[in-house]
């Protein structure tokens, strides 16, 4: 089937609900077994790894249907939930590594990803070490006997550099190391990263799977290889996702390529736009052919998220208050993937490849409203800056 398809019909079991189109939400804990024989068979059924429901925590049919339909448009062996993108990510590296090994790093990964290699994993005897996102398979003079994996987010949530991930992944491989890709830019439906040698595949699925600012959720899709570890690591920690969040998620990603299409067309559209604005130095978006990551976008890719950066020339901090605090369009808020439009001031924080930008770095979420409003808002935006300027 078609990618839309496969969107719309993956992880439902109309015949098995009573007809019900969508599936409901199982509120579980205890689940009965019919006797000995009934207990008997479960854990035959659980040595087999088979899918089933044997506790509240470990899943039912409500997380199984969203299980499903990740795995249907993203690829990969299995699928598991948590209840935060940061959960899942990182329960993920937790389940490829051990005290003693090394952890090689993107520059650019997601600050909670960040924070946990220099807080957890080093209190418990990982070697981290952060490399240039744009490293390719030069990443090979970086590996030691012990480096045990390898984290990749392409591109960055803040600075939006494209990664080679099939160069760096035949180069940790190699090396017997294991790849974990942030994959929540482009989400399951913009990037595959099975087809690109990548091990396990994370998504904050917060941000474009709910697509309605309204649940908390991650996901974890594995290779058939990797699956037994992060399926183990994750039971042992505990880790679960509530099933209200869980049905809001398999909801939101029905509609995941219809939202995402027409934000990928604003996002693009505005993104040309701030390029002529004489305010701006530079707009980091792979999808504009003057990007530097345009090429390996290109390549890799089939679209693009509605989130980018916007280098302000130097100015003021009040100037730039200015124009973000009576913005009427755009929430000032973390996150995004959701149906509104966002902004945030970004610092990038970098110990492999100093960020030594002068300018004020905005990131942008273009969501669901007319482009001509937008535009309208910003252009109120840049008139109070220069007015704060002068």
């Amino acid at each position: 089937m078609r990618e839309d398809t496969k969107i719309v019909t993956a992880g439902r079991d109309p015949e098995s609900n009573h007809g019900v189109v969508n599936p409901p939400v199982y509120h579980a804990s205890t689940i009965l077994y019919p006797g000995m024989a009934g207990i008997k068979s479960m854990w035959e059924a659980r040595a087999r790894d088979e899918k089933g429901v044997y506790y509240g925590r470990i899943g039912h049919p409500t997380s199984a249907a969203l299980e499903g339909l990740v795995v249907a448009v993203e690829g990969g062996y299995r699928c598991l939930l948590y209840p935060s993108g940061a959960a899942a990510i990182t329960a993920s590296i937790l389940s490829v590594l051990k005290a003693g090994d090394h952890f090689l790093v993107t520059d650019s990964a997601y600050y909670p990803t960040r924070n946990f290699c220099n807080g957890t994993l080093t209190r418990f005897g990982v070697d981290v070490t952060y490399y240039d996102p744009l490293i390719g398979a030069g990443i090979s003079d970086l590996m030691r006997p012990n480096t045990r994996a390898v984290f990749v987010e392409s591109p960055g949530s803040q600075t939006f550099e494209v990664q080679d991930i099939p160069a760096i992944a035949e180069a940790a491989h190699k090396n017997d190391a294991k790849v974990l890709m942030d994959n929540t830019w482009a989400s399951p439906l913009f990037y595959k990263p099975f087809e690109h040698g990548v091990d396990i595949s994370i998504q904050a699925g917060t941000k474009y799977i709910v697509g309605h600012s309204d649940a908390m959720i991650g996901t974890a899709t594995a290779t058939k290889d990797a699956w037994p570890s992060l399926r183990d690591t994750t039971v042992e920690l505990g880790q679960t996702a509530g099933p209200d969040d869980v049905y809001l998620a398999q909801r939101g990603m029905r509609t995941l390529s219809v939202r995402m299409k027409h934000q990928q067309d604003s996002a693009l559209k505005l993104a040309e736009w701030f390029q002529t604005r004489s305010e701006v130095e530079r707009v980091l978006y792979p999808p504009l052919k003057s990007d530097p990551g345009h090429a390996l976008w290109k390549r890799d890719f089939t679209g693009a998220a509605a989130l980018f950066g916007v280098l302000i020339k130097p100015c003021s901090e009040a100037a730039v208050a200015a124009f973000v605090d009576d913005l009427k369009l755009f929430g000032l808020g973390a996150s995004w993937g959701g149906y509104e439009s966002l902004i945030l001031p970004q610092k990038p924080v970098r110990t492999a490849v100093l960020w030594d930008s002068e300018c004020q770095l905005l990131r942008f979420h273009i969501g669901l409203e007319d482009i001509e409003d937008l535009k309208d808002d910003l252009k109120d935006a840049f008139d109070r800056l220069n007015a704060a300027s002068s």
